[in-house]
């Protein structure tokens, strides 16, 4: 896989999870989270055995990458992942179970549904991965956890991914964990990747979309991922980039599964240079190489910062987050620096014909672009 040194969390949870112990996990996005329960994970399992290892995701998306990471984990061994999720029908998903698989990923609501209709039984696993547990709760789906989890041996190994831990979800590790679980936190907890630049853009409403322009016409990048608020937003965005020759696609909860995969996969592949989305993309998706990140919108919660401009910056590599703000989103802004712990740089891009807006007044920054730059 061209792995050569172990990350952070790679290197605190392989002892930990080959111990058989529970444990509950939290690092910065993009620090190898899925090789750090999967390797080991695949040590102990050793063969090809049955149901044994069942992992929970949020997302159709998180659950397809991290049963690719299975299987390319495991090629060389006859060890057998497979993946079930909603928006595509029952037929190949049956046929998968019925195959006999070693490790088992799935996302709540298709889950329920097999267990209901009795084509899988939990009795046999042996350790059970909570992975995004945030998210999830974030989605309503603890009531579907908290059954499915009841149907697993109670003498088990648990391993529990979360990037917060809000009263809930730690009321859901003293249920779901063990007496002694190891904590692991790497760095401070939804503090944004240390390899990502940050810069604001103030600009009046009526202009945004034009800045943003502006933007991708003086920016050096390789793949930009552009977040917006909402799911019309994402198409409204892309269309307009597409009218001005540039490469894009969108990805939201509108598009059907099909879509779906295939944007993501024109994007990694680079058939597109743009993916607009909404905060559907902003956690776990591993996509290499991106090298910008646009908030077109400000995010409503400091914590979506954080996860849209974890997409950069990944694995130790630079990356830039440029976020659009209006007199609209002062609140949010200074929530999201506050919650960051630090200033983000107001720039005012040269040779941009601005409308007046009282941000400037506000942000004696220096005005300079931030645009074309070496790598």
């Amino acid at each position: 896989m061209g792995y050569i040194d172990p990350t952070p969390i790679q290197l605190r949870a392989f002892p930990v999870v080959l111990a058989g112990r529970d444990m509950i996990g939290s690092a910065q996005t993009g620090t190898g989270k899925t090789a750090a329960f999967a390797l080991p994970i695949l040590t102990l399992l050793k063969k090809h055995g049955g149901l044994r290892v069942l992992v929970l995701e949020p997302t159709r998306e998180l659950a397809a990458q991290v049963e690719t990471a299975f299987r390319d984990y495991s090629r060389f061994s006859d060890i057998e992942a497979g993946v079930v999720y909603g928006g595509v029908g029952y037929g190949p998903q049956r046929e998968q179970i019925k195959s006999g698989i070693d490790v088992l990923v799935a996302t709540p609501g298709r889950l329920i549904d097999f267990l209901e209709q009795r084509e899988i039984n939990l009795k046999s696993i042996q350790i059970l991965v909570l992975d995004e547990v945030d998210r999830m709760l974030d989605m309503g789906f603890m009531p579907q956890v908290r059954k499915i989890v009841e149907q697993c041996p109670k003498e088990r190994q648990t391993l529990f991914f979360s990037a917060t831990l809000l009263p809930e979800i730690e009321r859901l590790t003293k249920w779901v964990l063990g007496p002694d679980p190891e904590i692991i936190d790497i760095g401070l907890r939804l503090s944004p990747a240390e390899t990502v630049t940050h810069a604001l853009y103030p600009v009046a409403r009526d202009q945004k979309f034009d800045l943003l322009l502006s933007l991708l016409r003086l920016t050096d990048f390789q793949s930009v991922l552009i977040f917006s608020r909402t799911k019309d937003g994402a198409d409204r965005i892309a269309h307009q980039l597409k009218e001005a020759k540039h490469s894009v696609v969108a990805l939201h909860s509108n598009r059907t599964q099909r879509e779906r995969v295939e944007a993501l996969d024109g994007f990694k592949s680079g058939k597109y240079e743009i993916m607009v989305a909404t905060d559907i993309a902003s956690r776990g998706i591993d996509v290499a190489g991106v090298s910008h990140v646009i908030n077109y919108d400000v995010p409503q919660h400091p914590e979506d910062y954080v996860h849209r401009i974890g997409r950069t910056g990944r694995a130790q590599k630079v990356g830039d987050a440029f976020t659009i703000m209006t007199g609209e989103d002062v609140d949010e802004v200074r929530k999201i620096e506050h919650f960051i712990g630090q200033k983000i740089p107001r720039i005012k891009l040269e040779g941009f014909d601005y409308l007046f807006t009282v941000l400037f007044e506000e942000a004696a920054a220096p005005a300079r672009r931030r645009g074309k730059k070496r790598r």
